[in-house]
């Protein structure tokens, strides 16, 4: 099963993720991402849109690599795979 990290300032919206270690069994990342949801409610809403597109302020990396399809999130995970959640950081 994929490992899944979260930033720390996830913690204050979904404190159930604060110290644990985040199983999904999930071939592509919008499974994963249905995963969490079933596993923590209200997740999916803050990390995808009603189309179910990746928000613009959440990047997801795939071990190190950004996912590249942030339309339907179609890339695909193996089972060690670590997934890392957080925000997008933007400025200048």
């Amino acid at each position: 099963m994929a490992r899944v990290a979260f930033a720390r300032h996830l913690y204050r919206f979904f404190p159930a993720l604060e110290g644990r270690e985040i199983r999904v069994k999930a071939a592509t990342v919008a499974q994963a991402v249905a995963e969490l949801e079933r596993q923590f409610p209200g997740l999916a809403f803050y990390l995808v849109d009603e189309q179910g597109k990746l928000r613009q302020h959440v990047n997801i990396f795939i071990e190190e690599e950004l996912v590249v399809d942030r339309e339907r999130l179609s890339d695909s995970i193996q089972p060690e795979t670590r997934l890392y959640v957080m925000q997008a950081l933007s400025g200048g």
